[in-house]
């Protein structure tokens, strides 16, 4: 499809009559000569005469998901250990894994006792794939309330339990080989805990991060706990966190889950061929991504060329996923898993930049005042007129004072060998369907 692209905006710049078609093409790319070869660009800001790119460029640089093995002394401060794994560049694959010191436990009870078996599931859902080549949509139906025994029994049955494998990666053929075979259930979004109350460390009833300014205000799922209960082929489609904000997932028992992670560095570029793979339905609303529908293959993002990582979380390990990280996964089997949001200072740049689905009603939407006013100050004048709302961290913008972008003119030069896998910005002046002859 790239050197599709590339093919459709060369034709598009010699044609002497254009058509619509070619006007579509040349608004979306540009193509750019870089090391004596051509490069297809596309614009990530318009609306003014300068406008920046990035440049199209694969290597080999992804930054891969980082394991960490707290020692018990490190695991009993949250934030300060979120904190460490940044600082190591943790963030920079969109999702950590986290093994516990093996001296903290949860829970002290068995996970078959009556507190769990009896809990209901208040809304599980069929999930049916439809769709083929790796492209597919997630749509949910209902189903009555159940208890956590039944699904149990459902999850382990001749009919939805884990078929028979030889690892990991002969599993996940078998999903993908099958995913719009068979519909599973998942009871997702169950409100609860299975945490006891006296865990000090790592306790999702009570992480201690800046969210906690919110304790008037409760959103289910964001600053309180969920449980998610899982079987075989039950899936979470692609999508990054409300409000991009951080999430922690624990599973407590039984199968593990399997992981995709796109870098966050990366997030845009994923959801530019969302766009083209989905138009209709990204065109329909802005943040089509939060309707949790959208199913794409390794292959797909491989063939695309969008970086990405596989990881799978056992029994007993945390997964943290960072803002902006777009990820996606599926369980191998029956499972409890409990997860939440929360939020660093680092946070607080995405949390203002947002894009809302309003498709459903109301979206969960976090006041952001009070936390641009206690972690950037010097921001909040500017925030109160709305004037402080850049790109997101990833693409290193600079503004001036006013809040307003502030641009330089300068010569550039991309070389072939760029480690940059795909953001090396090149500021670049653009006449509307015209031969680009200069860089500025």
């Amino acid at each position: 499809m790239y050197n599709t692209y590339s093919q459709e905006v060369k034709k598009a710049k010699i044609i002497a009559i254009k058509k619509s078609i070619h006007y579509q093409s040349l608004k979306r790319f540009d193509v750019l000569c870089i090391g004596n070869k051509d490069k297809l660009i596309f614009p990530v800001e318009s609306g003014s005469e300068d406008i920046r790119y990035y440049v199209y460029i694969m290597c080999s640089n992804n930054p891969e998901i980082m394991v960490f093995r707290p020692s018990l002394s490190e695991f009993q401060h949250f934030s300060r250990y979120i904190e460490l794994m940044e600082s190591k560049g943790a963030h920079k694959a969109g999702v950590a894994k986290i093994i516990p010191p093996s001296e903290w436990t949860p829970r002290r009870k068995s996970y078959d006792e009556n507190d769990i078996m009896s809990l209901k599931i208040p809304n599980p859902i069929y999930q049916d794939v439809q769709g083929d080549e790796g492209m597919y949509q997630q749509f949910r139906r209902g189903k009555k309330t159940m208890t956590v025994r039944k699904f149990k029994n459902l999850a382990e049955s001749e009919e939805y339990k884990t078929p028979e494998h030889t690892d990991y990666k002969d599993l996940e053929r078998i999903y993908w080989e099958n995913i719009v075979c068979h519909t599973p259930i998942y009871g997702a979004d169950v409100t609860g805990s299975l945490t006891d109350k006296d865990v000090k460390a790592w306790n999702m009833n009570r992480l201690d991060t800046i969210l906690d300014v919110m304790n008037d205000t409760t959103i289910e799922g964001v600053n309180t706990p969920y449980l998610y209960f899982g079987m075989w082929k039950s899936t979470f489609a692609w999508h990054t966190e409300d409000m991009d904000l951080y999430s922690l997932n624990y599973v407590h028992v039984g199968y593990p889950k399997t992981w995709y992670a796109i870098p966050p560095q990366y997030g845009q570029i994923f959801e530019k061929l969302l766009d083209q793979i989905y138009p209709a339905e990204t065109s329909s609303c802005p943040a089509y991504v939060r309707h949790k529908t959208i199913v794409l293959s390794p292959e797909i993002l491989k063939k695309h060329s969008i970086p990405f990582n596989t990881i799978t979380q056992e029994p007993g390990e945390f997964i943290v996923t960072f803002p902006f990280g777009y990820h996606a996964g599926f369980n191998q089997g029956y499972n409890i898993a409990e997860a939440i949001n929360f939020a660093t200072p680092r946070w607080v740049e995405y949390g203002k930049k947002t894009i809302y689905c309003r498709c459903f009603g109301e979206p969960i939407n976090i006041n952001m005042d009070i936390f641009v006013r206690r972690i950037q100050p010097d921001k909040y004048p500017l925030w109160l007129k709305r004037n402080d709302i850049g790109p997101r961290l990833e693409y290193h913008d600079k503004r001036d004072g006013s809040g307003k972008r502030s641009v330089k003119k300068r010569k550039c030069s991309l070389n072939e060998n760029d480690n940059d896998k795909i953001l090396k910005l090149v500021l670049y002046r653009i006449h509307p369907y015209k031969i680009v002859n200069d860089l500025d």
